[in-house]
């Protein structure tokens, strides 16, 4: 019935319904296979099969330790699949049974973590998805033995870097993770000297086709499923945290749509945040702990404390250019015409001199009169905040009062132009530094990482 290639020309339409199929592990390989499927009628089919092969060399599994990589390999499989449902997005789910706790996180998942790509097709997703629990399932989380050494994810950019030697600084046993070995993340954990585990993710190659033939597309909340491939990983090599540099304006949405928040960057926000912690704890096990270790700090503040970690300089990169799948279209270096590029030569040149801001990113962007327009779009004045992983309106904002006062930036064509056209709109309450900089308490940071951080980023 169902077929493994995409027919010529993928319908949408033709598909009415989306079926989990199911996962395993190969435990001698370290390979979950994920399987999904989208079914209509008559003969109508697409199946899909998903590979992560996660970091060899783990010491042998233990029952209660197999028995919460299997509960955390089944929310992966669950989770996962937004990539394959948006393909077609039909009404109708077929999935195992769910208790109420994971039935309402798999909703809010599919629904806020597809809020972008339900915009930009115009497909109210609210409408479509109906997870549905069974109260009487009583889920039996386990527990295991504590190590005491946490998994730092990277990403070869600031925010993970700061992350990383704020942890170290507090005198954790640090092992840095990976999905996939991007140039960036490589050089950037070789900076670093510490060990990096690394998983491997291969989409369904039926799907890659389907894409390319009229398959509906776009944004999905991939920090959701690298941080259960970060969970597994630390499961499977006897880790008990999980740590992200995620920070604070992550939660911040993009605009407004069918009376919900758009945010591009939602699986980084807070709420993604407490609620798979909270399903963690009820469902797999409570003794992998998963947070963020930049939650209470805005992104001009990590910027500041990154301008200080001048060995990392010359390797990282947040450019999208340099992470897209196609490694044959991955750029090197940053491409210096885009949101992020924009954003982080923003947020660093208070802290750095012109011309190390140029050497960074090849070229001067604050004095590039034709990125004006976009620059102030980060300010959320002439235009939505983009669909970008970019800090919060308020710093940006931040960042220009700051520059518009040094006379080694005053000049700078983007800068003038939002002395000129900017600043003197806005409130002289909205975007102050000094408002910016501080640090919330809004946040799930264990105490006693809570003075490295302090140390790190308030001042």
């Amino acid at each position: 019935m169902s077929a493994t290639a995409a027919p010529g020309l993928f319908d949408p339409s033709r598909y009415t319904t989306f079926r989990f199929t199911g996962w395993r592990f190969d435990e001698p390989s370290a390979t979950a296979t994920l399987g999904y499927a989208l079914t209509g009628a008559g003969d109508t089919g697409l199946e899909f099969e998903e590979r992560i092969v996660l970091p060899a060399g783990a010491p042998p599994l233990d029952a209660s330790r197999r028995a919460a990589l299997e509960g955390v390999l089944e929310l992966l499989h669950q989770v996962a699949g937004v990539s394959y449902w948006k393909a077609a997005a039909p009404g109708d789910i077929e999935i195992g049974p769910l208790s109420d706790r994971r039935a309402r996180f798999l909703s809010d998942v599919y629904v806020s973590g597809l809020g972008e790509y339900g915009y930009r097709n115009d497909i109210d997703v609210q409408q479509r998805i109906r997870f549905t629990g069974d109260p009487a399932i009583t889920p039996r989380p386990v527990a295991l033995e504590p190590s005491g050494r946490p998994l730092v994810l990277v990403g070869g950019g600031k925010d993970s870097v700061v992350a990383l030697e704020t942890m170290r600084s507090a005198g954790s046993e640090v092992t840095l993770f990976s999905v996939g070995d991007p140039s960036a993340i490589a050089a950037t954990a070789r900076v670093s000297g510490l060990d990096r585990l690394i998983a491997r993710r291969t989409i369904a190659p039926t799907l890659l086709q389907a894409n390319g033939e009229g398959a509906l597309n776009g944004h999905v909340p991939v920090t959701a499923v690298v941080s259960l491939i970060a969970l597994a990983t630390a499961v499977l090599h006897g880790l008990d945290e999980v740590v992200l540099a995620n920070e604070r304006s992550a939660s911040q949405g993009n605009l407004q749509w069918h009376g919900r928040e758009v945010n591009h960057q939602w699986s980084k926000g807070i709420g993604f945040e407490r609620a798979l912690r909270d399903l963690l704890a009820h469902e797999v096990t409570p003794s992998i702990d998963y947070f963020s270790l930049l939650r209470s700090s805005s992104e001009l503040g990590i910027a500041r404390a990154f301008a200080r970690l001048s060995d990392y300089h010359a390797v990282f990169t947040s450019c999208n250019a340099a992470f897209v799948l196609d490694e044959r279209r991955r750029a090197s270096t940053w491409c210096g015409d885009c949101p992020k590029c924009r954003f982080v030569s923003l947020a660093l040149a208070p802290f750095l001199q012109p011309a190390a801001l140029r050497e960074i990113f090849g070229a001067d962007l604050l004095d590039d009169e034709r990125q004006i327009g976009a620059f102030l779009a980060l300010c959320g004045f002439e235009a939505d905040k983009p669909f970008e992983c970019v800090g919060e309106r308020e710093e940006s904002v931040a960042a220009f009062r700051l520059l518009a006062a040094d006379s080694r930036w005053a000049g700078h064509a983007v800068v003038r132009a939002a002395s000129e056209r900017m600043l003197p709109a806005v409130p002289d309450d909205f975007g102050t530094p000094e408002a910016v900089f501080a640090l919330s308490e809004d946040h799930e940071i264990p105490l006693r990482l809570q003075p490295a951080v302090h140390a790190r980023l308030g001042a």
